[in-house]
């Protein structure tokens, strides 16, 4: 059967939140095997960004519904609830192009522009994490925002499936410039632990230092993390890596990650 171009569009555009697209392995959602240390992966930092060239159309159709995309979210605030999304997802493209990783912590959201940084606090034990939208979701009754499964274990909602939330959008500082610093990629957790205990050890700032698996099954690698920097403490960081024998560390930018 041939799809009509705008029909097409629409496809590629929506998000993986959408369970009847066959393009995935399973057909069930699921958790990881093994539960991340979610606390050492920081949420991220609201920073200025373009929209991105997917993903933000001006209206678009899901199941019947057509959604109209916001123009400016400045301010933006709602409350309903919030469920997550996991592993069937995991290593596909998000709505506007990126890849979907578990640990990270991002969210998906029917109208806000993307990316957006959102907020998201449980109104019921008022604990509260910041996502980066990058995604289109969730289709269903009531909901409101679809958050990595980082982020659901963060609010601990992730043996729950749903939690009443209220959500934010949050301005980026004017002129914050950040990086990452990529100091390995190690095969095997327990490696990477040990030296992510070493840079804690040989830094004298208290950085956000992660531990980031690929989503690779064959090969798995898992990334060590600095971040995230402000430029301007960027080389101060890197001269004091260097002092201490790590002598080959990737600058890395958001989009990079």
């Amino acid at each position: 059967m041939k799809l009509s171009l705008v029909a097409l569009i629409t496809l590629l555009l929506v998000s993986a939140c959408s369970t009847t697209n066959s393009r995935y392995q399973y057909a069930d959602d699921f958790t990881p095997e093994a539960i991340a240390n979610v606390e050492a992966i920081p949420d991220p930092v609201p920073v200025s960004e373009p929209r991105s060239a997917l993903g933000n159309p001006a209206s678009y159709k899901v199941l019947g519904k057509r959604y109209e995309l916001m123009s400016d979210a400045t301010g933006f605030k709602q409350e309903g609830i919030a469920s997550w999304y996991g592993m069937k997802f995991h290593g596909h493209r998000t709505s506007n192009g990126e890849i979907f990783d578990v640990y990270q912590m991002t969210a998906a959201h029917k109208t806000l522009p993307l990316p957006a940084y959102v907020k998201v606090t449980r109104t019921d034990t008022q604990e509260s994490v910041v996502v980066r939208v990058n995604d289109r979701g969730p289709f269903h009754e009531g909901r409101i925002i679809d958050l990595s499964y980082a982020a659901a274990v963060k609010l601990g909602i992730h043996k729950l499936g749903t939690a009443p939330v209220s959500i934010e959008v949050l301005k980026a500082p004017l002129s914050q410039t950040v990086r990452w610093v990529q100091v390995g990629a190690l095969s095997t957790p327990e490696a990477a632990d040990k030296l992510k205990k070493r840079l804690t050890d040989i830094t004298t700032e208290q950085w956000d230092i992660g531990v980031y698996p690929t989503a690779s099954k064959e090969k798995p690698l898992h990334r060590v993390r600095i971040g995230p920097v402000p430029e301007n403490k960027l080389d101060a960081l890197l001269n004091e890596l260097k002092q201490n024998g790590v002598n080959t560390p990737v600058v890395l930018a958001r989009y990079q990650l």
